[in-house]
């Protein structure tokens, strides 16, 4: 096993068109990172020549003494990989991505099971997300929704709203982003910075990997729900409602035209989010009630 500190774009984007990964896995989404501030570090882990996992960290100093860096959710394995290979990866990861001393290495795999390695240690549990497979056809999909969730698709689509495609230049959606941000700052809870995006879609230079879709009463804006495509993978990442005019369903109508866009687009996989059935109970029955499978990863390794 050996790490390349040098892979280039071309080839990371490439495995993840392949391969659904997490939002945090993909390259412009570093790209995004670096934009504002951060520091990021991509690794390839190579087995006998060929690349079998991809592992990008976000990295920065502790106090100004002790640097650290954080895989969330990865690496990615592209290939089958023994447990004994896997030991060796971290172990390389550790003492290879050019870290200063004191340092601190954590990964948070995106898998539930745990890395089954002495050499880490768990420090955090995971969190749940639900993952919704989008390569099951129409049919099945819509015959997946809860039964309460369906009721209210179906009343959004007799009531008379519109959904149209909100324009992907910065000017064109940048009501959604501040909306974002006060929606933050009144419920109190943090989340990826809202100025991520424009960097994000700057990086991948590709207007496929933005969608936006909004939901009209005439020409009142009564709901917004803003996806990340990367790779064959899309994430789910900002939602606005207008709780005193919005119609029943309107987020539900949304989402689902927004499953059939992404379809159409060739993703595969669309991530919804975490879910919190005690401080957003209300938020994880609706992305639950689609259908998708609720994934808890395994935690936070050391």
């Amino acid at each position: 096993m050996q790490i390349d500190l040098d892979i280039g774009q071309p080839t990371w984007d490439l495995a993840l068109m392949a391969r659904p990964a997490a939002l945090q896995q993909d390259w412009s989404y570093g790209e995004a990172v670096t934009r504002l501030g951060g520091r990021v570090i991509r690794a390839g882990l190579v087995d006998e020549g060929v690349l079998v996992g991809l592992a990008q960290f976000t990295a920065r100093k502790i106090a100004g003494l002790v640097d650290m860096a954080l895989c969330t959710r990865g690496p990615v394995w592209l290939e089958t990989v023994s447990d004994a290979k896997r030991q060796q990866a971290y172990r390389l990861l550790k003492t290879s991505l050019g870290l200063s001393r004191p340092r601190l290495v954590m990964i948070t795999p995106d898998e539930e099971r745990d890395p089954g390695t002495r050499r880490l240690s768990r420090v955090m549990t995971g969190h749940s997300t639900v993952i919704l497979d989008l390569t099951q056809d129409v049919d099945a999909l819509r015959a997946g929704l809860d039964q309460k969730w369906r009721n209210n698709l179906k009343a959004a689509e007799k009531s008379g709203l519109s959904v149209v495609s909100n324009g992907t230049k910065l000017a064109q959606y940048r009501w959604l982003l501040a909306s974002e941000e006060g929606q933050r700052a009144a419920r109190g809870y943090r989340s990826t910075p809202a100025a991520l995006v424009p960097e994000f879609v700057e990086a991948r230079q590709d207007r496929d990997s933005l969608l936006i879709l909004r939901a009209d009463a005439g020409k009142q804006k009564q709901a917004a729900m803003l996806f990340l495509v990367h790779g064959s993978s899309a994430t789910y990442q900002i939602g606005w409602l207008d709780h005193g005019n919005a119609s029943r369903g309107a987020h539900n109508l949304l989402l689902w035209n927004a499953i059939g866009q992404l379809r159409a687009r060739g993703v595969q996989q669309l991530d919804l989010g975490g879910v919190n059935t005690n401080s957003g109970a209300g938020i994880a029955r609706f992305k639950i009630g689609t259908g998708g499978r609720v994934t808890t990863l395994a935690g936070t390794y050391l």
